[in-house]
């Protein structure tokens, strides 16, 4: 290029010497503490305890607990929250007016159904919980071998729903389908003499208590006795009655579980002895879960979506949390999670003890219901839990 501009006599400029590029520039300070004249602010170096190895630091990419150093870095990054509107509260109650402790659930007790029931559902609400479960102790001379009580317009569980509503008119109320509270064999089902729980004359019964439930005015239907096809003929039951607004929250995977007790002895509901002449089955493994199958609460996953439940719900929760998981990996359906009698007794019992922190292992229990996808907790921690969830 200078050959060329030299042919065209064009003049070449040397160039500048860098000295004179920046002759211009403004002389800077040797360090920041020149040019700003403040003190600097030293922070104590933390220490180790005497005994502690000297080890150089370790090079890590990646270091986890970064993400966990405070309690508002925890927060922002938590993947699971339980509020109180997680909650649904069980609530037993009977025909009386004076509450009636129930010694293997500490804390609970079979609510007057017009006076306790109202008192209890009124605290839970003042801390967020709006939904509860009615479960009636039906009186043993009401009780027969086929469970008819279970329909009676002017039943407990109907006259607890129909006072619940007039009451709080926005609260959600669930109820239980299922004999076994009004069955003289403590079975959810009609027992035949040989022994076998009857499947299909049982759903008809079932149909006929769902919707005495529903004029009651019941939100959401819970059949719990794990009859083949009753949720299917539940629906339809409602439907013809004008009810299609009315949920049905299925017990899809109901175990035959030993943390039970306590339940039963609420509502002394367990299996009774037979006879010589009628055969009681003494537990209920023929209709309800061997705890050992898995693919098995899938397959009545799959039949109570095909039916039309519009939550599906597993029992008992702790000792189930895979199934839990199985469930909300397989349906877009709501799952809701039995935080059962026996699970809640063993908190309690242990706390009285002082083996566990009541509040942090109650809340930790149930945060695991929700991180294993249950969108629903049915638990008898209720209103503890929601009051400890404000503080």
């Amino acid at each position: 290029m200078a050959a060329r501009m030299a042919m065209r006599g064009e003049r070449l400029s040397a160039p500048r010497p860098a000295a004179r590029r920046c002759a211009a520039a403004a002389p800077r300070p040797a360090t920041v503490a020149q040019a700003v004249q403040e003190p600097s602010v030293s922070r104590p170096a933390p220490f180790a305890p005497e005994g502690t190895p000297e080890v150089p630091p370790k090079h890590l990419p990646s270091r986890p607990r970064r993400n966990r150093r405070s309690p508002t870095v925890r927060g922002a990054f938590s993947e699971t929250v339980l509020t109180p509107a997680n909650f649904i509260m069980p609530v037993f109650v009977h025909d009386g007016e004076e509450d009636i402790p129930i010694d293997s659930m500490p804390g609970q007790a079979r609510l007057g159904w017009k006076t306790g029931l109202l008192r209890q559902v009124r605290e839970a609400r003042s801390v967020g919980v709006n939904s509860v479960v009615v479960f009636p102790k039906t009186p043993d001379n009401l009780k027969s071998y086929v469970g008819e009580e279970a329909f009676s317009p002017d039943g407990l569980a109907q006259r607890s729903i129909s006072l619940l509503k007039d009451t709080f008119p926005d609260l959600e109320v669930y109820t239980d389908v299922a004999l076994d509270p009004y069955s003289l064999d403590g079975h959810d089902g009609i027992v035949r003499s040989d022994g076998v729980v009857m499947n299909d004359e049982t759903v008809d019964f079932l149909c006929k208590q769902a919707v005495s439930q529903a004029r009651a005015g019941a939100d959401c239907v819970s059949p719990s006795d794990m009859m083949d096809g009753r949720v299917g003929a539940i629906r339809e039951a409602l439907d013809a009655e004008g009810f299609s607004n009315v949920s049905i929250m299925s017990y899809t995977a109901k175990y035959a579980s030993a943390f039970y007790g306590p339940f039963r002895d609420a509502l002394a509901s367990a299996p009774r002895p037979g006879t010589a002449e009628r055969v009681i089955p003494k537990d209920k493994k023929t209709y309800q879960m061997d705890p050992a199958n898995y693919r098995e609460a899938l397959r009545e996953a799959a039949l109570d979506e095909i039916e039309g439940a519009d939550i599906m719900m597993v029992k008992p929760a702790l000792a189930y949390l895979d199934i839990v998981r199985a469930l909300r990996e397989n349906t877009n359906l709501p799952i809701s999670a039995y935080h059962v009698s026996g699970e809640y007794a063993m908190l309690k019992a242990a706390a009285e003890r002082g083996w566990l922190d009541e509040r942090e292992a109650t809340l930790e229990t149930l945060l695991s219901m929700r991180r294993a996808g249950a969108d629903l907790i049915l638990t008898y921690c209720a209103i503890d839990a929601a009051r400890w969830l404000q503080e």
